[in-house]
C-alpha cells in the first residue's frame, strides 16, 4: 500500500516524515550531512557552471519531470486533499488549470482504491515545479542554481524510506524555498516529525526570515549612506571649485591693476 504525505509548517509550507530538515541531530545534523553529500555530487558534475537548473535536476534524477509555474499559492487545505490531482505533475505537460482545482465533496480516505491507484501510478517518480520568478533569477546566477539544487537533494534524501520505492513532488517559490511537497512510499509507514522537531524547525525558519529582513534593512541603510556621502563629496568639490575660481579671478584682477 502507498502512503502519501503532504505538509506545511506555517507560512513556509514544509512538513512530512522528514525530520524537519535540520532538526534531527546525530553527531551533527543529518540534513547538513545530506546537504554536504548532495553538494559534492552537484559540484562533481562536468560543466556544472554552465548547467541550467532544469538540466542539473534531470541529470541528477533521470526521467524526472520539470515544470515552470507558480504552484506555491495553491491553498494548503486544497493541496493536502487526497483527491488533489497531484499525478498531473508527473507528466511531460501540465495545464495551468490544475492551479485552480477545487474539491467537490468529502476528502476520500488515503487507503481508498482510487487514491492508492493514483499513488501507485507515480511510484518511484520525481517532479519539481519551479516559480517563473525563481527560474528567471537562476538564469544569471549559477551559485543560486547550485544552492537550490543542494537544498532539493537534501530534502529528498531526508524524505527517503529505507527499503521503499519513494516518489517526490516538490514546489519551489520565488526565493527557492520548498513551499509545497508530496512524498509517497510503496509499502511501509511514514514516521512524522515530533512536536519538538516541528517547533525547532519553525524557530529556525523564523530566524532565517528575520535575518533576511535585517539584511534588506542594512542594505537600504548602506545605499542611503552611500548617497549621502556622494552628495557631500559633490558639495565639497563644488565649494572647492568655486574657491579656486574666486582665487583665480582675484589673481587676474591683481595683475590687471599692476
Amino acid at each position: 500500500m502507498d502512503f502519501g504525505v503532504t505538509g506545511k509548517l506555517r507560512e513556509y509550507g514544509i512538513g512530512s516524515r522528514t525530520s524537519a530538515m535540520k532538526e534531527r541531530r546525530v553527531d551533527g545534523s543529518f540534513a547538513e550531512i545530506a546537504a554536504a553529500k548532495a553538494a559534492e555530487k552537484v559540484v562533481s558534475q562536468e560543466n556544472i557552471a554552465g548547467m541550467s537548473f532544469k538540466d542539473m535536476w534531470q541529470t541528477r534524477f533521470p526521467g524526472a519531470y520539470y515544470h515552470t509555474m507558480d504552484a506555491s499559492n495553491i491553498p494548503q487545505g486544497v493541496w493536502e486533499r487526497n483527491d488533489f490531482p497531484f499525478e498531473k505533475f508527473f507528466q511531460k505537460d501540465v495545464y495551468e488549470s490544475v492551479l485552480d482545482w477545487n474539491p467537490n465533496g468529502a476528502n476520500p480516505a488515503m487507503d481508498s482504491s482510487a487514491v492508492q491507484s493514483r499513488l501507485h501510478s507515480i511510484s518511484g517518480q520525481k517532479s519539481i515545479v519551479v516559480s517563473p520568478e525563481l527560474e528567471e533569477k537562476m538564469k544569471s546566477d549559477p551559485v543560486l542554481v547550485q544552492q537550490v539544487m543542494a537544498k532539493v537533494e537534501s530534502f529528498i534524501a531526508a524524505n527517503q524510506v529505507p527499503g521503499r520505492i519513494c516518489s517526490h513532488l516538490i514546489v519551489l517559490d520565488e526565493n527557492g524555498e520548498i513551499a509545497r511537497f508530496r512524498a509517497s512510499s510503496h509499502g511501509g509507514n511514514f514516521i512524522g516529525p515530533t512536536e519538538a522537531e516541528m517547533r525547532q524547525f519553525e524557530a529556525e525558519q523564523a530566524a532565517k526570515k528575520k535575518q533576511r529582513e535585517k539584511y534588506v534593512e542594512l542594505n537600504e541603510e548602506s545605499v542611503l549612506k552611500r548617497k549621502m556621502l556622494e552628495q557631500e563629496t559633490d558639495r565639497r568639490y563644488y565649494k572647492s571649485s568655486v574657491a579656486r575660481q574666486n582665487a583665480f579671478n582675484a589673481y587676474e584682477k591683481s595683475i590687471v591693476e599692476i
